[in-house]
């Protein structure tokens, strides 16, 4: 059975309404009976150095953990792809059956700048 866990500096940093959003998609999206790993979308904003944060709840519906070394990342919207970047995060693994939010940074340089962002797709390849 799916889990929803919190990476511990998400779990001291979140206020209430995040963290009841974050449940909210985890209960509607928890269910998706699929073998694979699967992104649901939380939000996304350029920030103050004008990288594109993703925030997004990863499912890893698999039966093995899920690491992220030299990961490739897509984040298309409408089929079109805006960014791609390949992720190393050596301290960040899900745990198989496990949802956990987080938030990708694609620098200034790994999006295409001037396009909307609203209602996209991460994919994990």
């Amino acid at each position: 059975m799916q889990q929803l866990q919190f990476e511990e500096s998400w779990h001291k940093a979140l206020c209430a309404q995040d963290r009841q959003n974050i449940e909210r998609i985890f209960r509607e999206t928890k269910h998706l009976n699929n073998s694979s790993v699967l992104c649901s979308p939380i939000r996304e904003a350029i920030n103050h150095k004008e990288a594109l944060l993703v925030s997004v709840l990863v499912h890893n519906f698999t039966d093995h953990p899920l690491t992220f070394h030299n990961r490739s990342l897509l984040y298309s919207v409408q089929g079109d792809v805006i960014a791609e970047k390949a992720f190393t995060l050596p301290t960040f693994v899900i745990a198989s059956q496990v949802s956990m939010p987080w938030t990708f940074i694609f620098p200034k340089d790994s999006y295409i700048i001037g396009t909307s962002f609203k209602n996209g797709r991460l994919e994990i390849l």
